[in-house]
Parts: C-alpha cells; structure tokens; sequence
C-alpha cells in the first residue's frame, strides 16, 4: 500500500501528511495485512460510484440509513475503550471520538437524509441487516472480552479505510469533491478534520502496543483484517440493499 501516493489536498485545499503519517510498527503491521481487502473497496462499483458522480441515489440511500443504525453501535464500542481506560488520555480519545461521531459524523448523515427527503423516525425505525449486524456484533464482542489495544485495532479498520477511500477518490477523481450530491461526503471523510482525529488513534495504538509481543501484534492484526472483511461486506450490502 503507497501511502505516498494519499499526500494530496484536502477538502479544505490543505496540502495532507502522507495517510496515517504517525503509523509505526503497530498501525503498518495492520495496513500490510489488510492490503489486498483495501486495494478490493476502490475497485468496488459503489465506491467507485461515489468517486464518478454515477452511483444511484436509492442505493446511496440504503446504505445511509444503514450507516445511520452502525454509527450508534460503532459509539458505544468507544464508550467501551472510555470505560477499560487504563489512563486518563486514552479516556480522552475514545469519550471526544464519541462526540465527533454524534455531532459531526451524524451531521453528515443528517444532512444527506435532508436532501434524500429521509425522515429523522424513519432513520431511527430503521433496522440493521444482517451484513451490519455481523460487524457490529462482531466489534462489540471484541470490545468487551478484550482490552484498549483489541478494542482500537477494530475502530481502526472503520475509521482510516474511510479516510483512505476518500483519498484515494480525490486523487483519482479531483472534481469529486465539487460534486452536487456526492461532494458533502468525500470532502468529509478526506478532510483535515477528520484525519487529525484519525492520526490520535494512530498514536494512541502505538502507545497501547509499545511492549506487545508476536502473539498479541497477530491477534490485533486478524481483528483488523476482519473488520475489513467486513466493511468490504458493508459496501457489498449497499450496492445491493442486501437486506
């Protein structure tokens, strides 16, 4: 994966750090491993859609309502690292990224549900298939039978293949950003912002795994190749409105 190639410019026409530019033994460990699965998402047609401008709006509203529903489960896997905090930092971390989400991920969604005509009690009626429900069940058990550094190599799959994604469209399609529809969201998940918070978690990873041996560096790095597995699964849910 050449993370040199996401050195590219912000939303905000702010020239990025190289994608995930903290990333030390821990975080490069689970980026080779889940390599394949992440080359797989910017070939997907409802990625590529996204990037394009071409992605069909019922399709789009699916997955929404779908991320809308995962959001609040992916919050209270923070809740979680804020309650097995072992130092008061970390407690920082995991309980402001359940803000970013709350407010700024959800503004997101709230708005896209706006121009997609989305009722707030239908978003909040809404149930999660089955695709969801694996991840989410899958990071909530994680999170409570294991510790911080368990609980973050989850969170991470999520939060930087976001981050990638939108880079990686920007780069190839720079006009995405100024799209009428599908602009709002690559300028979200590539925006300064949202990669300064994804740089915390980087740290914050190496921080939690500075004395982890072999074993624990494999078991982090067959969670974080899961939760790939299953955002690969999340966005072949959207393209179909798999239920």
């Amino acid at each position: 994966m050449d993370r040199a190639l996401l050195a590219v410019q912000s939303a905000e026409g702010q020239r990025l750090p190289n994608f995930a530019a903290h990333a030390g033994r821990t975080t490069e460990r689970l980026l080779r491993a889940a390599e394949p699965i992440w080359e797989g998402y910017l070939k997907h047609p409802f990625v590529r859609g996204l990037g394009e401008g071409s992605l069909n709006q019922d399709r789009f509203r699916f997955y929404m309502l779908q991320d809308y529903v995962y959001l609040f489960e992916y919050a209270r896997v923070f809740a979680l690292g804020a309650a097995k905090a072992r130092e008061p930092e970390s407690m920082r971390i995991f309980a402001a990224y359940i803000h970013q989400i709350m407010e700024g991920e959800m503004a997101l969604h709230r708005s896209y549900m706006r121009r997609l005509g989305i009722p707030e009690k239908e978003a909040e009626q809404s149930r999660a298939s089955l695709d969801n429900l694996s991840y989410t069940s899958y990071m909530l058990r994680i999170s409570y039978e294991g510790g911080e550094a368990e609980l973050t190599a989850a969170i991470l799959a999520c939060a930087l293949s976001y981050e990638y994604i939108a880079r990686r469209l920007l780069k190839q399609y720079p006009s995405s950003v100024s799209h009428p529809f599908y602009g709002e969201w690559v300028q979200g998940y590539s925006s300064l912002s949202y990669h300064e918070e994804n740089e915390k978690l980087i740290v914050l990873m190496e921080r939690l795994t500075e004395q982890s041996p072999e074993a624990e560096l494999s078991q982090l790095a067959e969670i974080f190749v899961n939760c790939s597995r299953f955002e690969q699964s999340f966005w072949d849910m959207a393209w179909e409105q798999r239920a």
